[in-house]
């Protein structure tokens, strides 16, 4: 695969690209200076428009465009039309000629916003191609609940996709996120809470999120102190799938099982938990309900296939702790069930892995806090399963953090994909000494594309447990 030098030269000159000039002359447009544009290339044209919904949707067209439109989802967060994943991206992207669009999604709901997001990207596709003109090649683009929806417009596109690279996706879908993450929070609620009835599902407003949010935050705080409090700290992290690995440190030894603790420590106490029900509150509001249960669940079986569970073994050894009767009593207690109703909404809008249309490309950092990469192997065996597996292809950065990639990490693995679609053939364009080559060679701001395989994600049910009687 050639590689990208830091000459601003199209990567492919097509007729298209006079076509689409044409009808972007043709039409009332407002062109907007980048800072690409500043620098080394001609003005950028910025469009913008509406759809049906009240979703908003933006585009940026480079004057020299190179026929390839990048359609970007981006992630959990306010209802606000993006086109990229960083400024940085955009301007190197719009550099070597690349077009971009993207939309808010619907407004009018929850930032959970997958009832809406495919159908808004799908919409947006037609609302910008109408102005510009057909691409020769419509690429999707996706970060966090983003790579979420870009893995459904690969399912889905009918045509309109012909490839997808996603970043840091929250690809297990809506229901495995709520499931494990209920698990932390009721075993926070249930060991280092023991009496108090703690609201873990079911907010009726985001302040009774927040309202939880502080009071599970509180309590790993005042828990830490102690090693019995530290050993169920590490309980919880395992089954929230954290790792022990947080910004601005080392990695920990792969036994200094105090310092993964530590570590895992940090997340929590950046806030971790205020994300994860501010979370779980816009995803019920989405779906109507709650989609997660824990009735039924052996969470002796559950540790068992964590790969944190000699790490909390050892903690607990080191504290005095009983870890079997810690994790009888969390099993003995497990009553919450799930909505039927909101389970299946849920399955319906906010999955993915059922099959794939087109090549996909999932990238993720190792040790990410919100979206855990063991993610990438739930969805990588649904796939597999759908008989899909050599259209999708995964790779990992050795970083801490969610969605932490540097600019030359993305466009490498954009150009990746490129080969893909353009040969038909992965080749060896997307092993990760080949990711990290690339990326390099664009003289950018460094990459670190390492071989890794994701363990097993900590999750432990797949059948429902409803209210008796349903």
């Amino acid at each position: 695969m050639p590689v990208k030098t830091r000459t601003r030269i199209p990567r492919t000159r097509l007729r298209i690209a006079l076509t689409a000039l044409a009808t972007l002359a043709s039409t009332a447009l407002t062109t907007l200076p980048s800072p690409a544009a500043q620098a080394d290339t001609p003005a950028t044209t910025h469009l913008t428009g509406t759809l049906s919904d009240g979703a908003t949707w933006i585009a940026d067209v480079p004057a020299r465009w190179n026929g390839t439109l990048l359609l970007f989802s981006h992630g959990f967060g306010p209802t606000v039309a993006r086109d990229a994943p960083t400024d940085a991206v955009r301007t190197e992207l719009l550099a070597e000629g690349y077009a971009m669009a993207g939309s808010s999604y619907d407004p009018h709901g929850s930032m959970w916003a997958l009832n809406s997001a495919e159908r808004d990207q799908f919409a947006t596709l037609g609302a910008v191609t109408a102005k510009i003109g057909t691409p020769h090649r419509t690429l999707a683009v996706g970060q966090s609940m983003g790579g979420l929806v870009n893995a459904q417009l690969a399912r889905d596109g009918g045509g309109r996709i012909d490839g997808a690279l996603g970043q840091c996706g929250l690809v297990a879908g809506g229901t495995d996120l709520d499931n494990y993450q209920l698990d932390a929070e009721y075993t926070i609620a249930r060991l280092l809470l023991p009496g108090q009835d703690v609201k873990l599902v079911r907010f009726g407003t985001s302040a009774e999120a927040s309202a939880t949010a502080d009071l599970l935050t509180k309590a790993v705080t005042a828990a830490q102190s102690t090693p019995q409090g530290r050993a169920r700290i590490a309980l919880a992290a395992a089954f929230l799938n954290l790792p022990a690995w947080s910004p601005g440190k080392d990695r920990p030894a792969a036994t200094d099982w105090a310092g993964q603790e530590e570590q895992q420590y940090d997340w929590f106490a950046q806030g971790i938990l205020s994300f994860v029900e501010g979370g779980r509150y816009a995803v019920e509001q989405s779906v109507g309900g709650n989609n997660s249960w824990n009735h039924g669940v052996d969470y002796a079986g559950l540790l068992a296939g964590s790969e944190h569970a000699s790490q909390v073994r050892a903690l607990y050894r080191g504290a005095g702790l009983d870890l079997r009767a810690d994790l009888r009593t969390l099993t003995a207690g497990a009553r919450i069930t799930a909505d039927p109703a909101a389970v299946g909404t849920a399955q319906r809008t906010s999955s993915a892995g059922q099959g794939l249309e087109v090549p996909l490309l999932d990238v993720h950092t190792t040790a990410d806090n919100l979206v855990p990469v063991q993610q990438e192997n739930r969805f990588a065996a649904r796939v597999r399963a759908s008989g899909d597996g050599a259209l999708l292809r995964q790779a990992y950065v050795e970083r801490q953090g969610h969605c932490t990639f540097t600019t030359a990490e993305t466009v490498a693995a954009l150009h990746a994909l490129e080969h893909r679609v353009g040969t038909g053939r992965w080749d060896d364009a997307a092993p990760p000494a080949a990711l990290q080559w690339s990326a390099t060679s664009l003289g950018l701001d460094g990459a670190a594309y390492v071989p890794y395989r994701p363990a097993p994600l900590t999750v432990g049910r797949d059948r429902p447990a409803y209210p008796a009687g349903r």
